[in-house]
């Protein structure tokens, strides 16, 4: 795949993260491409499945393996809205993934770089390109979005 499709494949990952966000999920959103062509699709869902698991990632590496029919997704991309979490990031490796290309980092969980780096870790018997910043300002914006209209609605409790 070639760089210059980053961008039209993270504005479908965004399209998951708008559907997270139309149903009070965290608005993060991913795909996974291969040939280029989506074989994963999936946003948040850990309000709505009442299960800490069900990250956008997660849910598209999970739809990826069925549509592939193994869990191996050599020359796959993972394209996350946000910068996946260790768990995600995990996933990601053990699945074989060659590129994770994300948006906007996240400095309190992020796993490709801003606490761990866990797809380059080199102890680990496979490591994966990562390539972060694609469409961040947007995906930055539909974040802080969300967050606020959270935070208003608290206020409107209390």
């Amino acid at each position: 795949m070639h760089p210059d499709q980053y961008e039209d494949f993270m504005r479908m990952a965004l399209s998951e993260a708008a559907e997270a966000y139309d149903a009070d999920e965290v608005p993060i959103g991913a795909i996974v491409v291969y040939k280029n062509k989506i074989v994963g699709r999936g946003h948040n869902r850990t309000e709505s499945l009442k299960d800490a698991t069900a990250h956008a990632e997660m849910i598209a590496l999970t739809a990826a393996y069925s549509q592939r029919g193994d869990w191996r997704l050599d020359d796959c991309y993972l394209f996350s809205t946000i910068e996946p979490c260790t768990m995600c990031a995990g996933a990601a490796v053990l699945s074989r993934i060659k590129t994770i290309v994300y948006g906007a980092k996240d400095p309190k969980f992020g796993a490709c770089g801003s606490i761990f780096n866990v797809p380059t870790e080199k102890k680990l018997n496979h490591r994966i390109e990562v390539v972060g910043g694609v469409l961040k300002d947007e995906i930055g914006e539909m974040m802080q979005a969300f967050f606020k209209q959270i935070r208003l609605q608290k206020d409107k409790i209390n």
